[in-house]
Parts: structure tokens; C-alpha cells; sequence
């Protein structure tokens, strides 16, 4: 292998390196976002359980519930 065979590998292996590195930062910008997005999703969802539970402990809606049952 002659040098000029050792230098275009070189060259064609730092311009794979760099395109590899630069998939994987285009690559983790989609993942932030998507986890960004769930993040966002599951807070709300929290806070809706939260509504959910203070109705179902909610006195007046355990009297209601009482009073369906007779």
C-alpha cells in the first residue's frame, strides 16, 4: 500500500468521522424535542389527577355517591 492509498483513506475516514458526528447531533436535537414534549404531556396529566382526586375525596360527591347506592 503506497502512501498516497494511506492518504485518501485518511481523508475519506475524517470525512466519515465528521458526518457520523454529525448525524448524531442532528439525531439528539430530535430527542430532546421529543422528550421535551413528553415531559410537557406528563405534567399535565399529573395535574389533571390531581383535579380527578380532590373530586372523588370531595365529601359531596361521596354523599352523592352514597345516596345513588340506596
Amino acid at each position: 500500500m503506497g502512501p498516497f492509498e494511506i492518504a485518501a483513506i485518511a481523508i475519506i475516514g475524517a470525512f466519515a468521522i465528521s458526518g457520523y458526528k454529525e448525524y448524531n447531533k442532528r439525531h439528539d436535537n430530535m430527542d430532546s424535542k421529543a422528550v421535551d414534549e413528553l415531559k410537557t404531556e406528563l405534567e399535565r396529566l399529573k395535574d389533571r389527577v390531581v383535579t380527578l382526586e380532590k373530586i372523588v375525596t370531595d365529601k359531596s360527591y361521596q354523599l352523592g355517591d352514597e345516596i345513588e347506592r340506596l
